[in-house]
Order: C-alpha cells, then structure tokens, then sequence
C-alpha cells in the first residue's frame, strides 16, 4: 500500500504545481518553479513583479489553503465514519459546521472582521461539538451511546442552523446578508497567508493525531465489547478521535466555509483504493481530499469569469456520487 500513498503524494504535487498557473492570469510552470525557488536560492528575476505577485501572494496561500482544508475534511470524515460504523456520516455530523456557521453569521451581524469571523466560528463549532458530547454522553448511558451521539449531533445541528437563520432575517439585506450568504456557501478566496499561520497548527496536530490513531479506530469499528476485551479504554479513545475530528473541521470551515460532501465522498474513494485498513485509509483520505479539494477549486476558478462558491461545486459533483452509493447499499458496506 505504500506505493498507492506515494502515487497520491506525487499527484497532489502535479496538481499543486499545475494549480499556480490556472486562473484570469496565466503563468508558465517554469516561471512558478524559478519563483519559488528564488525564495530560497539567489535567482535572477526574468518575471514581472505582477507575476510574483500573483503567484506568492494570491495563488500559494489559496493552493495551501484547499490542500490543509481538503485534508482536514477527508481525514475527520474517515475517522467519524470508521467511529461509528456508518458510510453516511459526515465531518458535520455532530453539529461542527452548524456551529461554525452560526460563529461566522454573528460576527459578520456584529461588524467583525475576516479575524473575528474565523475565530467566532472556530469557537462555535467546538461549542457545537461540546454540546452534542455532553447530551450523549448524558444519555449514552440508557442505550446505544454511538447512536446517540449522533442523534444528539443532529439536534445540535438543527438548533443551530435554526439560529443561523435567524441571524439572517435580522440581518441588513442589502449589506450584511449577502455576506453572510456568501461565507455559506464556501471559499477560499479571501484566504492570505495570516489565516494560514492560524489554521495550520490545529489542523496539522489533528491530522497527525488522527493518523496515528489508525490501528485504534479499526479495533473500535469491531464495536466497544471487542475493544473492551482488548484492554481498550473505549470512552476515552472515542472521545480523543471526535476531539481530533472536531478540531481539524472547526480549523477548516473557519477559514473556507461551509464546504459541503467532500468528508462524504473522498472516505468513500479512499476506502475503494486502499481498503477500510484505518492505518492506510486516514492518511490516503487526507491525501485525496487535498489533490480533490484543489481541484475543485481549480474549476471553481477556471470554468467561468465569475468564481463559483465551492460549496456549489461540490455539491454538484456529490449528488451523482449519493447515486452510486445508493446502488452499491445492498452489497454492504467494505
């Protein structure tokens, strides 16, 4: 399976060099190479200050930006997947993109800028997360606590969402609604290099914590008495992977949005190319949605003059991919 992990790395960095030079502004790839390399090795400039311009101060925070991102979604989608045995669920299960929106929807309402929206999301999609956790784990004990974590996740969900859209109703039409609209729908294209100092650490601590959880998520798949029997502390693990999960999420939707299948259909991809072996689907995830998500945002950007939302995208992208998973239900899930 190494060698399925290296062909993805070596894609994702095709694709990231590729990605420099799509766009309103064209640049050769030769060029991106001699300006990146000029960052670190004494090269002369045979390029426009324009061109640099757009390539270090537009185009890399933005290419880094999809690839934290997808990564984040694609590795958090696996592990909730994997957590509680079930192929639909999705990094907004217990309510982390609810919250995050309903963060972003109230620092806008209240004038805050591109900093206070990021952190108000942030910090509502773990309070999302927190709740959603204490109701489970408040009622977990009357029954299936798996199942009720995530009814309790869609509660949370459908309350905040509740709140978003109040948000919205209160909101001045003609100014503050669009924008709240608009961070909806999901984008990267406000993403700068500040944004990617704040993101950075708490998605690349999730992702490395979620990875090295590999061989605990395929024993818990087998279900808490088999893990139990394994010397497994279940509460503590289960609550240390949806922590990791959730932290990698919150990150992500602060800074992108609400992006939304791309934690539903990369598992998927993973897991039909390297198997359901947690230790090599969760790094293959994050590998995938970073090379998907960039993708996608390089349609996004290319396909028409005006930049379509990649909420949008991958939305259309995604309906097709419910179909086929509806037609592969009855040969169960592997």
């Amino acid at each position: 399976m190494k060698w399925i992990l290296w062909s993805l790395g070596l894609l994702l960095c095709v694709l990231i060099l590729l990605s420099f030079g799509v766009g309103r502004y064209p640049v050769p790839a030769d060029t991106v190479v001699s300006i990146l390399a000029a960052q670190i090795f004494p090269i002369s400039a045979h390029w426009t200050p324009e061109t640099e311009a757009v390539v270090l101060g537009i185009r890399l925070p933005r290419i880094f930006a999809a690839i934290l991102v997808g990564a984040a979604l694609s590795i958090s989608g696996a592990s909730y997947q994997g957590l509680f045995r079930n192929p639909m669920v999705s990094p907004g299960i217990l309510g982390v993109s609810a919250g995050a929106s309903l963060g972003a929807a109230l620092a806008i309402l209240l004038g805050y800028g591109m900093l206070g929206i990021q952190t108000l999301a942030f910090v509502w999609g773990l309070l999302a997360v927190g709740a959603t956790w204490l109701i489970g784990n408040t009622l977990g004990k009357r029954g299936d606590p798996v199942l009720i974590m995530v009814l309790a996740g869609i509660i949370i969900g459908t309350l905040f969402t509740a709140f978003v859209s109040l948000v919205k109703f209160v909101a001045d039409p003609y100014n503050t609604l669009p924008t709240i609209t608009f961070w909806l729908m999901g984008s990267l294209a406000s993403v700068d290099i500040p944004d990617l100092w704040l993101a950075s650490p708490p998605i690349l601590l999730g992702l490395g914590i979620l990875i090295a959880f590999g061989w605990t998520l395929n024993v818990l798949c087998f279900g808490d008495e088999e893990a139990k029997a394994l010397g497994l502390e279940t509460g503590r693990l289960r609550f240390a992977i949806i922590f990791c999960a959730t932290l990698v999420t919150a990150a992500a939707v602060a800074i992108a949005g609400i992006i939304g299948l791309v934690g539903l259909i990369v598992p998927h991809l993973a897991r039909m190319l390297v198997g359901p072996d947690h230790r090599v689907l969760l790094p293959a995830s994050a590998l995938m949605g970073a090379s998907f998500l960039l993708l996608v945002d390089n349609l996004a950007r290319a396909l028409f003059e005006v930049e379509i939302p990649l909420g949008i995208v991958t939305s259309i992208l995604g309906a097709p991919f419910f179909l086929y998973l509806l037609s592969r239900s009855r040969k169960g899930w592997n």
